[in-house]
């Protein structure tokens, strides 16, 4: 069985580590803004174990205009789960989180390797590449809904 449910933070490092911080310690998977309680992380379920994780947070770029902007983070899905949709799941069950929320804008910072994804879901690069360092290239990329 297949699902999506809220976790706690702390759940998140089970997928954030081997994905997203390989050789690097546990306490690298701790985001910024991960315990604030406006923050919310998902975990996608495969036969009741956790293999996806996305987090977000109301997170006002001063790039953009509008005041209802989320940003999503630390997607992860684990590497025997990839390319088989699951983290599509997890965007769009953020992207209907966010309307409920009243948010009307989405960015992120995307790997350089995800941004193909990310546009298969309508997201577009917004500026520049740049590096988060000891992580590697990023574009930020926004998508509007409402």
């Amino acid at each position: 069985m297949n699902f999506i449910k809220e976790i706690s933070a702390q759940e998140t490092y089970t997928v954030r580590h081997p994905v997203l911080r390989t050789n690097k310690p546990i306490e690298s998977c701790i985001f910024a803004n991960d315990s604030l309680a406006s923050t919310k992380h998902f975990g996608f379920y495969f036969n009741n174990n956790l293999i996806g994780v996305l987090s977000v947070f109301f997170n006002k770029n001063s790039a953009f205009k509008t005041d209802t902007q989320f940003q999503i983070r630390g997607m992860a899905v684990l590497k025997e789960h990839q390319n088989k949709g699951y983290g599509a799941l997890l965007v769009k069950h953020c992207e209907t989180y966010i309307k409920i929320e009243n948010g009307t804008l989405i960015w992120l910072n995307a790997r350089e390797n995800a941004v193909p994804f990310y546009k298969k879901l309508g997201y577009k690069i917004n500026g520049e590449a740049f590096i988060i360092e000891n992580v590697g290239l990023h574009y930020i990329m926004i998508k509007e809904i409402g």
